[in-house]
């Protein structure tokens, strides 16, 4: 296992170690802007975020509800490219030595060259991607080079995934499996439900890796709630809404770093 994978791993143990789950955070790149969004990046890693997934936006992001969106929009129309995730990539690592993956939809990584996109990741210090629209069967040109450059590759698993379709998806994965723990797209609910619960359960029947929970969790309550039985908590829209309502960029900073240092103490069960 080559470092940039090694460090996603050895954090995720480090807080199993710890009695807790990790807290795993996400923001767009570029968004409100290329320099604010690496801003925010290491603004919930000082906070408290053991982990960041670093967006690449997406004109047509199928998984994301109406809150990524609009921060994908801004980004977009902003100029956002590549070239400004990896960047985001490089300096949110290198500032916090922290493990930093990008979240992506396949097709801008099919366009850019896969070879081409898992070295400038590896290089900028990434530890893997996320793929929610990579079927595992056709994952074999991307997990040839994401092997090569040490990168984990991480698949999302959902409620509706067969037990013997998890085994495939798990079979595939590195790094730590995806768990969407609802139908449907991302943003913040009222409560996470059973279905997170039974789906880290048959998830953890096929695989060793540990087993993230995310789409819903909003507050400390709801990820002490996931922390129970999930190895990590994904949080997303919640950070992106606390941009969006923020009156300016230092008050956009201020609050995710709040929202991350009260999910740090949900994931710990300090509630």
């Amino acid at each position: 296992m080559s470092g940039n994978i090694r460090l996603l791993s050895d954090t995720l143990a480090a807080a199993r170690a710890e009695g807790r789950s990790a807290l795993i955070a996400y923001l767009p790149a570029g968004f409100p802007t290329v320099d604010g969004g690496i801003a925010a990046v290491k603004a919930v890693l000082d906070g408290g975020a053991d982990v960041v997934e670093v967006g690449l936006p997406h004109s047509d992001p199928v998984l994301d509800g109406p809150v990524i969106q609009t921060a994908d929009d801004i980004a977009l129309r902003g100029g956002v490219k590549i070239a400004d995730v990896l960047r985001t990539v490089r300096e949110a690592h290198a500032a916090t030595g922290k493990p930093v993956l990008v979240m992506t939809y396949w097709n801008p990584i099919d366009r850019y060259g896969v070879e081409r996109f898992t070295a400038e990741l590896a290089e900028a210090g990434g530890a893997g991607c996320i793929l929610p629209d990579l079927p595992v069967q056709e994952a074999g040109l991307w997990r040839e080079h994401a092997e090569k450059h040490g990168l984990a590759t991480v698949f999302v698993v959902a409620p509706s995934s067969r037990d013997e379709r998890l085994a495939q998806i798990t079979a595939a994965g590195s790094g730590f499996v995806y768990a969407a723990s609802l139908m449907g797209v991302t943003g913040t609910r009222e409560t996470v439900g059973t279905q997170a619960q039974d789906l880290v359960r048959r998830t953890r029947a096929t695989t060793d890796l540990p087993v993230c929970v995310g789409l819903g969790v909003s507050d400390a309550g709801q990820a002490a709630e996931v922390a129970a039985f999930a190895d990590g908590v994904i949080v997303g829209s919640a950070f992106v809404k606390r941009m969006l309502d923020a009156p300016d960029e230092a008050a956009a900073l201020d609050a995710v770093r709040a929202l991350a240092g009260e999910l740090a103490e949900g994931v710990r069960g300090n509630v």
